[in-house]
């Protein structure tokens, strides 16, 4: 067992953080999508299963990423539509 600790790869970042503050902050629905995939990460990677885990990460981003692209663009309407 001690072997495959020192054959595993590092652990991805969940972004937990940006799921969390694009969930408050920018998009709600996008952003608990976000949160969801990002509190697969640490699950996936403690049962061995890295490639999902990494899978998992990736996904988390995009969400959070999406997340707050949307809400970047609404904002932006809004302010062109006070114009």
């Amino acid at each position: 067992k001690m072997e495959n600790l020192t054959n595993q790869p590092p652990k991805p970042d969940n972004h937990l953080v940006w799921a969390i503050l694009t969930t408050v902050f920018c998009c709600l629905p996008l952003g608990i999508v976000s949160i969801v995939k990002s509190t697969k990460v640490n699950e996936l990677y403690a049962q061995g299963n890295y490639a999902e885990a990494q899978q998992a990460s990736q996904e988390a981003k995009k969400w959070a990423m999406w997340s707050a692209i949307v809400a970047g663009g609404l904002f932006l309407l809004y302010i062109l539509l006070l114009i």
